[in-house]
């Protein structure tokens, strides 16, 4: 039998360092904390500079961990490779990579889904996390190792009629993980999360109808809180994950059926 940490032990990620973006607000103001409360050091990566500072202070005071805060586009291929400049540069190694940030704007029809819109989800749900991947992935071989957290959604097996762009972006992004795992291997795991609807502050505009649906849809009858991503998350970002690479993980309240 092994030897197993106990308590919150168990998800030790101290002296490691995370990247996470869109990691600023919603799921990924909850693994940034929840990373930083377990030891890591943290790199706050969202198009909103003054988000990332305001959280990088919030952290550094509530767990005394660094906190890094950087400006990126990650739809933007420059802004990816100046992102991994930037935390490389300053931590000298990134342990963790969480591809979170993610857009699914709405449109009138399929017809009236314009190449820019097009070209926009396509850019922040596979490209950025692909560049990301490709760059912080190759330095963490160099580096004798590390875990890679791609943030998709069941809309990649399960998509609605409202989100065909976004959905075939997140398929996409299930299957880079699985090819990633297979590139980066035997020191760096690529592992994914898929949730379902999460009560983050975009929520806020879904109409009391949704919440219905939840109910009479979802076996657990509700959406998930935001910080019911987190003990996922540090599963796969610590080395209690050691053996689990390739893996697509539900966290959806089991409103979908399909196999991952």
């Amino acid at each position: 039998m092994g030897s197993y940490p106990e308590g919150h032990r168990a998800f030790d990620l101290s002296g490691k360092t995370a990247v996470i973006t869109g990691g600023s607000r919603g799921l990924g103001r909850e693994m940034t904390l929840a990373f930083a409360a377990h030891g890591a050091n943290v790199v706050i990566a969202s198009r909103k500079l003054d988000a990332c500072k305001a959280l990088a202070k919030e952290v550094q005071e509530k767990t005394g961990r660094e906190a890094l805060p950087v400006a990126a586009h990650v739809g933007n291929w420059q802004e990816c490779d100046q992102l991994a400049t930037t935390a490389l540069h300053h931590f000298g190694k990134i342990d963790i990579l969480v591809n979170n940030a993610g857009m699914s704007p709405l449109y009138a029809s399929l017809p009236e889904v314009s190449e820019a819109l097009w070209d926009k989800v396509i850019a922040v749900n596979i490209k950025g996390p692909f560049r990301l991947s490709s760059l912080f992935g190759s330095a963490m071989v160099e580096s004798g190792g590390g875990t890679i957290i791609n943030i998709s959604s069941i809309a990649a097996i399960a998509p609605t009629a409202s989100e065909v762009p976004y959905g075939i972006a997140k398929a996409g992004l299930n299957n880079m993980t699985a090819s990633l795992s297979r590139t980066f291997a035997p020191s760096v795991r690529v592992n994914c999360l898929m949730p379902g609807p999460f009560l983050t502050d975009i929520s806020a505009a879904w109409p009391e109808e949704a919440h219905e649906h939840f109910r009479k849809t979802i076996p657990l009858q509700r959406a998930g809180n935001p910080d019911e991503i987190v003990g996922a998350a540090l599963y796969l970002a610590s080395d209690l994950s050691s053996y689990t690479t390739g893996a697509v993980i539900k966290i959806d309240g089991g409103s979908t059926h399909a196999p991952a």
